[in-house]
């Protein structure tokens, strides 16, 4: 459900996401977090790998693995000699970088997300490690914060789910959600969400959100899948409204 995200496209003819130990997508996870939540601006640099490495209790080499991941997702760039700076636009941007994300139809785009979504948390849930739920969580703790401001609630939630589909460790469907990730940025989601996602629903949303984070830390499927169709009947919903 949203109109912006965490840039995690490729240009056309790039490799697919690479799988990567679970300490370095720790990393990953934590420091994409945190340039969502606007922790680190626009342009601002980020700490060095040195005070990275420090922060988060891992090896400096594990922090530039993490980092050259985040580089090829668009998040940051490397300046040889000056450091790593946040590329991110928090504002969103409804123009995307695949033709094929372009072109497709919120029809179509329900149609996929049906299918891959229930499948994610399923796989998620036999996959992630405790470390990864944690970070989970602390994207959660962020979306519980928000009160009013759609668009910083829409950023964090398309972050949960890009945790998600990351913890598959999958990296072929991790693939085919980054393109479903591009796809949810176009300007038709931007403006129905505009008009919907009033901060009464945005409440409705955090309950529900904490209850899905709570089936996946319970390793709960059953539960966990339930409420990935549940939020797809209820996106399908809002959409038929717009028509």
């Amino acid at each position: 459900m949203q109109d912006v995200t965490i840039p995690t496209r490729r240009p056309t003819g790039a490799s697919a996401e690479p799988v990567v130990g679970s300490t370095v997508q720790y990393v990953i996870d934590t420091l994409a977090m945190r340039i969502v939540a606007q922790e680190y601006g626009t342009d601002e640099r980020l700490p060095s790998e040195r005070q990275l490495a420090q922060d988060l209790g891992v090896a400096r080499n594990t922090v530039r693995e993490a980092l050259d991941q985040l580089e090829a997702r668009g998040m940051i760039r490397r300046r040889a000699g000056s450091g790593s700076f946040v590329t991110y636009d928090a504002g969103g941007s409804s123009e995307s970088l695949s033709p094929v994300a372009a072109e497709t139809g919120p029809l179509h785009l329900q149609v996929v997300r049906s299918i891959l979504e229930p499948e994610m948390v399923r796989l998620a849930i036999i996959n992630m490690s405790p470390r990864r739920i944690e970070a989970l969580g602390e994207t959660l703790s962020q979306m519980e914060a928000v009160q009013t401001d759609a668009n910083a609630f829409v950023r964090l939630e398309e972050e949960f789910h890009r945790q998600i589909a990351s913890g598959t460790d999958n990296p072929l469907l991790i693939a085919c959600y980054n393109l479903v990730i591009d796809a949810r940025r176009q300007a038709f989601r931007a403006a129905m969400y505009r008009r919907h996602l009033t901060p009464n629903r945005i409440a409705i949303y955090q309950r529900s959100y904490n209850a899905l984070f709570n089936a996946i830390a319970a390793r709960d499927i059953e539960e966990a899948t339930e409420f990935m169709k549940l939020a797809l009947i209820e996106d399908q919903r809002l959409l038929l409204q717009e028509d």
